[in-house]
Formats: C-alpha cells, structure tokens, sequence
C-alpha cells in the first residue's frame, strides 16, 4: 500500500484506495487495526519502484512524500512486521515471503491491498499453489477496473 500514485493509473485508483480507507467495516485501517491488536502476524510487501537498492524506511519515505502521503500514512508499516520488498505483480515471485511465512508456521493469507487486477490478481494464485489458504476481503482491496472488475487489459504487458 505504499504508493507513490506517480504512475499511469493513479488517478483511477486513488479514489478506490480513498473509499478502501473511509470504509467502516472490514476496511484497510480497521482490519489492520484488528490484526495487531490480536498480535496477528502482519507482513507488508511493497513494490521497490525499481529502486534496487531501496529499504523499507526509504519506499515509506518515497511514497509518503508522493502525490497522496494521507492514503499512505494510515497503513503506515509498524516497526515490528517483517517488510518484504517485490518488483513484480506477485508478493512471492523472486521474494523470501514463501520462506519468512513456513518459518511463522503461517498456513492461512489474508490478502489486502492494491491493485486488485495486478498485485492481488497474482498473488492469491502464487499463495494457493503453495498450499495456503487465500482470503481477499472486498472491503480491503483497491481498484483501477470500474467496480473492481478485472478488465480484459489487466493482465502484464509484453
């Protein structure tokens, strides 16, 4: 969820990410709010934005001094969660997450985040092949797609 929205399609999905945030039930705040609460385990997986010698207080930097640092602070990364860095779509393609979540004796994602046709639309897959249970809550994904819908163009560009 750290953005810097200083792409293409930030404009079509700053206003997801916005009704993601005010939403009251089952939100991005409220539900990570209710993970650390109950010292559920909570890893961020960000993209690097190309930056390849980027650490994790240097994306939050970036992103907090982009085009929207108010959809970004609210899901700020505490200091405590493992912070995994990705360069593509998948939160495991090429990442440590698969060997971070056996060593937690994780077996159940519960998958937030943007962009529901790219990031999501790859990661759940790559988390059910390697044998984890997978849950997208609606309320806790954002969007580019009109409604959430998947377009046809979703898909990566070659």
């Amino acid at each position: 969820m750290l953005n810097t929205y200083q792409h293409l399609d930030a404009d079509r999905l700053v206003p997801s990410v916005t009704e993601a945030l005010d939403r009251a039930l089952l939100g991005l705040v409220d539900l990570l709010g209710r993970a650390r609460a109950a010292s559920v385990p909570g890893i961020d997986a960000n993209d690097n934005f190309g930056r390849w010698r980027s650490r994790h207080g240097e994306i939050l930097d970036m992103a907090l001094s982009g085009r929207h640092p108010e959809l970004v602070e609210p899901l700020r990364p505490d200091d405590d969660s493992p912070f995994v860095v990705k360069a593509r779509h998948s939160i495991f393609y090429e990442t440590p997450l698969a060997y971070l979540l056996r060593g937690l004796d994780v077996d159940e994602l519960v998958l937030t985040g943007q962009v529901i046709e790219q990031c999501v639309l790859y990661s759940a897959p790559d988390a059910h092949i390697r044998h984890l249970g997978v849950t997208v809550p609606r309320d806790a994904v954002a969007h580019i797609g009109e409604n959430g819908r998947v377009s046809a163009d979703a898909g990566p560009r070659l």
